[in-house]
């Protein structure tokens, strides 16, 4: 978004290789490599690695779920006090989607679809991808919790709560991952069943987030 003279070529070969034992990256080959401004590498006594806070709120939610939650629950309350004071239309599930969604299609589009023939085999191929993250936090697909709630309008991930939520958000950027590695669909269900229940098993036990819930 701000970086004009940003190298996507070398992004994508640093982003083929993330995830393997042997791939390895310093922040100040990032910088040389991709000609990033988002972030700043200095030797010396008074040096480091500093980064944009955008970068820095990044980092710090890819590491700790936890830290995540606190942001969006942070970005909730102060959305929801501009509504109240601009009557503004907001909703947190509508965000979070928007904010996956085209990382997801878009290695799904580009590591699926090329392979498929059939139009209809293309549209099965993203019900399928989207099912497979429903069936890896909720243990069904939106057909089977619809077919379980016949009398709910809504779907499955509007009934979900924040914890699932911010969880589904989290599973939506590791999938796009492992499709790009090019893992076969049956490992990355395993893969991302085994995240769904180490991070909501972190937030539920989370004592002091509890305290933010309304």
């Amino acid at each position: 978004m701000n970086n004009k003279s940003f190298k996507p070529i070398e992004f994508d070969g640093f982003r083929k290789q993330a995830g393997l034992n042997s791939f390895t990256l310093t922040s100040k080959q990032w910088i040389e490599k991709t000609n990033a401004i988002g972030l700043v590498s200095k030797q010396g006594r008074y040096g480091g690695t500093f980064a944009h806070k955008d970068i820095a709120f990044e980092f710090a939610s890819w590491i700790s779920v936890e830290f995540k939650l606190y942001i969006i629950k942070e970005f909730q309350r102060l959305k929801e006090d501009e509504n109240d004071r601009l009557s503004l239309e907001w909703n947190l599930q509508r965000t979070l989607s928007k904010i996956n969604y085209k990382i997801h299609t878009d290695a799904i589009k580009e590591n699926i679809v090329p392979n498929l023939i059939s139009q209809s085999q293309i549209n099965f191929a993203y019900a399928s991808e989207a099912d497979l993250l429903n069936v890896a936090l909720f243990g069904m697909t939106s057909k089977q919790w619809k077919r379980e709630n016949p009398d709910l309008k809504t779907n499955m991930r509007d009934e979900a709560n924040i914890e699932q939520l911010v969880v589904m958000s989290n599973m939506e950027s590791i999938n796009a991952l492992l499709i790009e590695q090019g893992l076969p669909q049956k490992e990355r269900l395993i893969q991302l069943n085994k995240v769904a229940i180490m991070q909501m098993k972190s937030l539920l036990a989370n004592e002091d987030l509890k305290k933010l819930d309304p």
